[in-house]
């Protein structure tokens, strides 16, 4: 079983990364904290006999899901030590240390939740002959890969969303700028949900969070954030322009690194809230029952056993500034064979394009993510 013979494999590699850092890197709580969840793992997985029947498989993935749950906080963890360390390595070999860490905790993540997956849907009473299959858009799902993935609803999803947690932190006065979409709205593809929700989730919450501010307490009404899909034969082209003001000239140079960049100190007390915050996002207090209804494609995602490592992430605040948001985007994006570019105007706005290549095709960067994940 593949999924099964190469966990501790990467760790393993991980571990090793880690133990080159500089000893007082290592020492660090938080980063120490990363590498004790991962030699536990390491240890817990290197014991398992090989899985030869179903029983042997359930607790396999008791223990892949009970893995996963103690690693939900190893992004924000991850983050606050590298700010920590940020004066005790050079910020690119930090950046490029960070980056190959989240490559390969993708790859263990994915392998692993499309293993529970996989197992959730044989288990279930559909999976057997002559049974009837489910009405519902579950039936959709191959693992965890989403085989109608609508770039539409995706974007109508999570910018009500960020509409709606802006109202939650500006107050019910707030005026939000509407979302307007245009293009190939019927353009469907195969992904990861969960994925393509945190990127477009990211760029939309940045650009409503810019309007919302440039526009408070004018009595002019907010312009509308564009959002355009361009639909190809390998890739979709998302483009979201936003009239909030631009970047600011300060952060622009370090806008891509974890490292880098002003603002240190609210990053870190703003991360450090992190793990405090609502383990997924069926579980946020929203002001009314109705708005609870909408939901990032609360419809199309049913319970697991694990919570998914990027849901703290997007059911944060607008107002809580992590400043790991567009790089995090841009490593998933980039694992996936897509892109990311943000191109300001300072002093009027935004335009941030994310090409999304269609999980399946020959653009698929796999000698890539092997040798990331091998290294």
């Amino acid at each position: 079983m593949f999924e099964r013979s190469f966990p501790e494999g990467w760790l393993a590699h991980r571990l090793r990364d880690m133990q080159t850092l500089p000893f007082v890197v290592v020492t660090n709580p938080h980063i120490s904290h990363v590498y004790e969840l991962y030699y536990k793992a390491f240890e817990s997985l290197r014991r398992v006999p090989e899985v030869k029947t179903l029983d042997d498989n359930d607790r396999y993935c008791a223990l892949v899901s009970e893995t996963l749950q103690e690693h939900l906080t190893v992004i924000p963890r991850l983050a606050i030590g590298v700010l920590e360390c940020r004066d005790l390595m050079e910020p690119e070999e930090m950046d490029k240390f960070i980056n190959t860490l989240l490559r390969a905790r993708i790859s263990r993540r994915v392998i692993a939740e499309q293993h529970l997956a996989l197992t959730e849907t044989f288990s279930s009473p559909w999976h057997f002959p002559n049974a009837q299959m489910p009405l519902d858009s579950y039936a959709d799902f191959v693992g965890e890969v989403f085989l109608k993935c609508n770039a539409r609803e995706v974007v109508e999803g999570c910018g009500k969303m960020a509409q709606i947690q802006a109202k939650e932190a500006y107050g019910p006065k707030c005026v939000v700028p509407e979302i307007v979409l245009e293009g190939h709205l019927d353009a469907t593809f195969p992904y990861i949900l969960s994925h393509l929700e945190y990127i477009i989730g990211e760029l939309l919450r940045n650009s409503v969070q810019a309007v919302v501010e440039r526009y408070a307490g004018s009595a002019t009404k907010p312009p509308p954030i564009e959002v355009l899909i361009c639909e190809a034969t390998q890739h979709v082209i998302i483009r979201i322009s936003d009239q909030g003001g631009g970047v600011p000239r300060e952060i622009l140079p370090d806008l891509w690194s974890f490292s880098k960049g002003p603002r240190r100190q609210t990053r870190l007390k703003n991360l450090l809230q992190v793990p405090k915050m609502a383990a997924t996002t069926q579980e946020l207090k929203l002001s009314t029952a109705e708005s609870s209804k909408e939901l990032v494609s609360s419809d199309v995602k049913s319970k697991r056993p694990y919570d998914s490592s990027l849901t703290s992430l997007t059911s944060r605040p607008p107002n809580l500034r992590l400043g790991i948001g567009l790089p995090m985007s841009r490593v998933y994006a980039s694992y996936w064979a897509g892109e990311i570019s943000l191109h300001s105007l300072e002093g009027y706005g935004v335009d941030a394009f994310l090409q999304i290549s269609k999980l399946g095709n020959k653009n698929e960067q796999l000698s890539t993510r092997a040798s990331v994940d091998g290294v």
